[in-house]
């Protein structure tokens, strides 16, 4: 009545095909390597964490743009309560940032995220490092 002889080795192929992918990646694949940025090197921390703004810079600025344009408020208060002008271009780019290629471009690339801040802002020539 069951075909269990034909069901079960086709529940058992199917399996291992559908995990194929996976257990070939696992066992034969790479993982991407973290790009090594090149960080400033006058500067010894950002205006926030590392793990803050690895996490978060896109929210900051956005939220500096909107406070920037929408409320005129050009001071941004840092947790540790330095001052800084909310400016992409001045504040981030020209300051510590300089290299675009090797700073904001390695980090894009390896995470596959398209960069749209150049839809407004002009790219900043490279400064000499």
């Amino acid at each position: 009545m069951y075909d269990g002889g034909k069901i079960i080795p086709g529940l058992v192929v199917f399996v291992a095909l559908a995990l194929a992918p996976m257990l070939l990646g696992a066992t034969l694949g790479q993982g991407a390597t973290k790009p090594q940025l090149t960080l400033p090197a006058d500067e010894k921390s950002c205006i926030e964490s590392t793990d803050y703004m690895r996490a978060n810079h896109m929210q900051l600025l956005v939220a500096w743009r909107d406070q920037v344009v929408r409320d005129g408020q050009r001071t941004y208060v840092a947790s540790d309560g330095k001052e800084y002008e909310m400016s992409l271009t001045g504040t981030c780019i020209q300051q510590c940032h300089t290299k675009k290629s090797e700073f904001c471009d390695r980090c894009h690339d390896y995470a596959s995220v398209s960069l749209n801040c150049w839809s407004c802002h002009v790219v900043p020539e490279e400064q000499k490092g």
